[in-house]
Formats: structure tokens, sequence, C-alpha cells
């Protein structure tokens, strides 16, 4: 491939840590002769910018409720489609100039902003661009679907069905994953690496997980998990959000020794591979890519206040392939956990489900799909 151009928006992390991946994967893989990565609302007006990702985090934090009220008014395949579509057009006017000047032989887009606007200017016949969309999330959601594309990659085969329903050829979409960091193929061994982060090597180990921004209810775990009755410890994850991390360091610092769960907050890392190595559980959030690199890494599911829309969807599939359990009432959280590590064969199941259902090679996978395009 000559030019390749690979498209995310920075509302989440999990758009752009797909799109690193991917860009990974090409590099490794020697795929592309010229090469640029791209962040779409850098190329839009800054009222736009500032809405399109501070929004996000804000609803999801205080009123998740509405965040997927939106969700689901909008997931409805062509309606509505115009009137977003001329939205985004107002706001996008520095990227489509970007787009035509550079030309690129094919965009790989992580979200469905670009897209669309991608879609849009196919259609007038203004750029010639092959278009792949590599959709981040278990489920489909009509945002995703456009008029003018080449392929779609998606993360599972009820994905595709549904793609082929609503109109999609089936030769025109991958069953490949949601591409994760190749780092995460990698098996490492859990007792060194618990050792390395000076863990207790035999230990139950958990992890709570954030997301890489740091939303959701983490404080309310970690002061629901001090009711555990078995001697575990629990790494948690606070992301990019330093004044979460300083509270979750403020509630530990507070707690009495004797207590048997064991704490350790991280703020933002990039070894989250290691973490998931350490690690026989994960807690909290279902997005798309901390749940597809949690199940490259075999790790067992105990899902908590998903966010309502795409998580709580995400959230649905591993529940029924048997890799995850759910607790609905915050008062017994501790309880289901205790009870869940009281029977090690059925964790030990949860755990051989998760790499079953697991695609650590998507983004080669993408690559080498696409090289074939």
């Amino acid at each position: 491939m000559d030019k390749v151009l690979i498209l995310s928006v920075s509302a989440g992390a999990g758009h752009v840590r797909a799109a690193q991946a991917i860009e990974k994967a090409l590099i490794e893989s020697n795929a592309a002769r010229q090469l640029k990565n791209v962040d779409t609302l850098e190329y839009t007006n800054a009222i736009f910018r500032k809405l399109y990702s501070k929004a996000y985090v804000e609803m999801v934090n205080k009123i998740p409720e509405l965040f997927g009220w939106f969700y689901e008014y909008f997931d409805k395949p062509g309606q509505k489609e115009r009137r977003r579509l001329a939205f985004d057009k107002l706001n996008t006017g520095p990227f489509v100039k970007m787009l035509e000047e550079y030309q690129p032989d094919i965009a790989i887009c992580t979200h469905f902003l670009p897209a669309e606007i991608i879609s849009w200017l196919k259609g007038k016949n203004r750029i010639n661009t092959r278009q792949a969309i590599v959709i981040t999330d278990f489920d489909l959601h009509a945002f995703w679907l456009c008029r003018h594309y080449e392929h779609y990659f998606v993360a599972l085969e009820e994905t595709k069905v549904h793609l082929e329903q609503l109109g999609v050829p089936a030769d025109k979409i991958s069953i490949t994953g949601i591409p994760i960091d190749p780092v995460f193929a990698r098996n490492k061994d859990k007792k060194k690496t618990r050792e390395q982060y000076n863990l207790n090597v035999e230990l139950p180990t958990i992890l709570v997980s954030a997301g890489g921004l740091g939303v959701g209810p983490v404080e309310k775990m970690v002061q629901t998990l001090t009711q555990m009755r078995k001697e575990v410890q629990i790494i948690v994850i606070c992301g990019r959000n330093e004044e979460l991390k300083q509270r979750v360091d403020t509630l530990v610092q507070d707690m009495p020794a004797e207590q048997p769960a064991r704490f350790i907050a991280i703020g933002y890392t990039t070894e989250m591979d290691g973490y998931m190595s350490a690690a026989d559980l994960i807690l909290g959030k279902t997005g798309g890519l901390t749940t597809s690199e949690a199940l490259a890494k075999g790790l067992g599911f105990v899902i908590v206040d998903p966010i309502p829309g795409q998580e709580q969807r995400n959230a649905d599939h591993l529940l029924e392939e048997g890799v995850a359990i759910k607790c609905n009432n915050w008062p017994v959280l501790a309880y289901k956990i205790d009870k869940l590590l009281d029977n090690p064969p059925r964790l030990a199941e949860m755990q051989l489900k998760a790499r079953d259902l697991a695609k650590p090679q998507a983004a080669h996978n993408i690559v080498e799909k696409l090289m074939g395009l």
C-alpha cells in the first residue's frame, strides 16, 4: 500500500488505542510506503473539538443514563443520518481539506466520525480513497453505517450477521476482532510478572479498570471491596484521571492494616499488558479495547455498572459467552467475588472461555486483509 491514513477520534481512549495498534501492525509488516495516523478532532474547530471530547467524559461520569438514552435514540439505521452529517460537515472543514490534499490510497477509520465524512466525499467524487471501517465495540450501532466503503472489520460473527441483514455484502466484512497492541498476544509468566510489580505471587489478584480516561464509580468500588473476606490484592488503574488517583490513594492510606484486601493505585500506564498478565480477574468497565485486551490475557470478568449503551451491549456478549459474572447491587459485590474465588473450577472455566473468545492478532489480521484488497 502506498499512502495509508489511519483516523481515530480522541473521545474516549479506545478509538485511539485501536488506531495505534493498527499503525504498529502496519509498521511491523512493512505494509505502507507512507503512513499517517491522525486524531480527526485535531482538524475540527475548537468549540466542536471541546464539546466532542469533554462532553463524552462529563456525560458518562455524571449522567450516564442520558448517554444511554442518546445511544438508543440514534441507533436507528437510515434515520437522522442527514441531520447528523450536516452538523458534522459544518465542523470538519479543515479535516475535509486535509483529506483532499493528502488523497490517501486507503483510509482506516476506528471511529464513525471520519468514516461518514469520507463516505460523503466519496459519494461526491471529491476523493478516490478506499475506506476500511474498524468497529471498536462488539455490537453494531447505526453510527457506523456508511454508504461508501470498501470493507468492515468486526469483532464477532453476530456483528457480521447484523451488517449483512442491513445490506452490507458478506465479502465486505471480516471477523478479525478489535485491534489491540500486538504485545497482548505475548504470554507472560504470572508469578514472574507479579514479582516484577512487587506483588504477592500467591494471592488472587484483581484488576480494577477505569479505562484510559479514568471514568466510572471507582472510589465506590474500592470502598465496597474492603468488605471482602478473602485475602486478595487489588490493582486500581485510574488512567489519565490524576484527581481520581489522588482520591484512591487517600482511601487506601486510611484503610485499617488488618483488612484482607490490599490495594495498589496506579495512574496512567503503558504497561497494561503486564498488569493484566499479573491478574486473575478484571472488574468494572467493558469498553471494547479494555475488554479485548483482557480477553487476550485470559481474565475472568466481574461486570459492575457498565455505561448504558455500548458498554452494556459489550457486557451482554461477555455474559452470553460465559466469561463474566455481573453484579447489579453494590452491597453484594464483595460477596460475589468471594464466592467466585471460592470456586476455582468456575473461575478457570471463565478464563479458558476468555482465551477462546480472544483475538490478540486482530491488528495484524486487519493489515493482512487490507494488503489483499
